[in-house]
């Protein structure tokens, strides 16, 4: 009983390892690929990576960085809104710099009074006042006078109706009140000469460099609102409010790097696309005014027809599109922009990598 129960065991295995031989061997149907993969359009084509933008007349999109740093307090447009040139994006804040401002504002308005004060001397409060003491001063010395005139007439007559010492202090209170209005007519003739012209010169050159210390707090002030340098829409803005921005931009936690604040593109609906072309090819592009190309949306079924613009007539490392800036790379590419002739419906965005074929006949 024993040795029939092993058998049994053994044919089903085996018949077992038949069936799961045959099941394995059975070739499933080929599915179709959900597109098809971009392929050479032209007889003689070269091919470049290139990347979706916002047709501009030159350059790239605009990425703003700001010029002072600080907390981000109020971000006043949408990703993808419209903006005219000098319209406000964003706000940094200003608080210490608004208190600098006007504190030097302040200096500035204190050096130019100072400066009024000056032109305007002598004060004719002031110089009231000196007249009256130049008139005290002559009286004094008149009294003074008078006093020693008596005291030297009775001394010539009776030389013992008064002392020799008497006499000495009266011509002494003499000289002392002469010397008095000498001093204080000078001081009249100075305040009434007005202020010395190099005290003049001294305190206008002041006020000059606190205005111009004033003037440059303020222009600086305006660098903490962000304005549009040129008509445009906004494509991404990557600040967020209460973020902290500075010259180097705003730290991008999902990609742990620096990243501009906000970038803009075209005011213009239509799309371009910048693709680079491998410096081993170059010599193989045609004469740019039979310039042909088309691009595939990657990951459709999608060819559009593209139209030349302009070359980049300068040859860069190829590291435009992996933006990787300490990537060593000896391949280097010429950029080259075409203008995207019909969209059909398409929806692209700006940043969208794409397959792009030129023709080389």
């Amino acid at each position: 009983m024993k040795y029939r129960l092993l058998f049994l065991l053994a044919i089903a295995g085996f018949l077992a390892g038949i069936g799961a031989a045959y099941v394995s061997g059975v070739q499933p149907p080929t599915r179709p690929p959900v597109f098809d993969p971009a392929s050479n359009p032209y007889a003689h084509g070269v091919y470049a990576e290139g990347i979706v933008e916002s047709d501009q007349a030159s350059g790239e999109n605009i990425n703003l960085y700001p010029d002072v740093a600080g907390p981000v307090t109020r971000i006043l447009v949408r990703e993808g809104e419209a903006v005219k040139a000098g319209a406000v994006l964003l706000t940094i804040d200003d608080s210490i710099q608004q208190a600098t401002a006007s504190q030097l504002e302040a200096q500035a308005e204190a050096a130019a009074t100072m400066l009024d004060e000056l032109k305007a001397q002598p004060r004719r409060e002031t110089l009231e006042v000196v007249q009256a003491q130049v008139g005290a001063a002559a009286a004094s010395l008149k009294m003074a006078q008078d006093q020693y005139d008596k005291q030297e007439r009775a001394y010539a007559i009776d030389s013992k109706a008064v002392s020799k010492d008497v006499l000495d202090n009266l011509r002494n209170n003499v000289k002392v009140a002469r010397a008095n209005l000498e001093v204080v007519t000078r001081q009249f003739q100075l305040t009434r000469a007005g202020a010395w012209n190099y005290d003049i010169r001294n305190q206008e050159r002041q006020a000059q460099a606190l205005a111009k210390a004033a003037a440059a707090s303020n222009a600086l002030l305006s660098k903490y609102t962000i304005r549009a340098p040129a008509d445009g829409v906004v494509l991404s803005i990557n600040a967020a409010l209460g973020s902290y921005v500075s010259p180097q931009g705003v730290y991008e936690s999902y990609a742990q790097g620096q990243a501009p604040m906000l970038v803009m593109g075209s005011a213009n609906t239509r799309l371009a696309v910048r693709c680079y072309v491998d410096e081993i090819l170059i010599h193989r592009l045609p004469d740019v005014k039979t310039f042909k190309a088309r691009m595939f949306v990657r990951g459709t079924n999608i060819e559009l027809p593209l139209e030349f613009s302009r070359i980049q007539p300068y040859v860069s490392p190829k590291i435009q599109l992996s933006d990787q800036r300490t990537e060593r790379v000896d391949v280097r590419v010429l950029p080259m922009i075409f203008r995207i002739a019909q969209l059909h419906g398409t929806r692209l965005y700006p940043g969208q990598l794409v397959d792009v074929y030129i023709s080389t006949e």
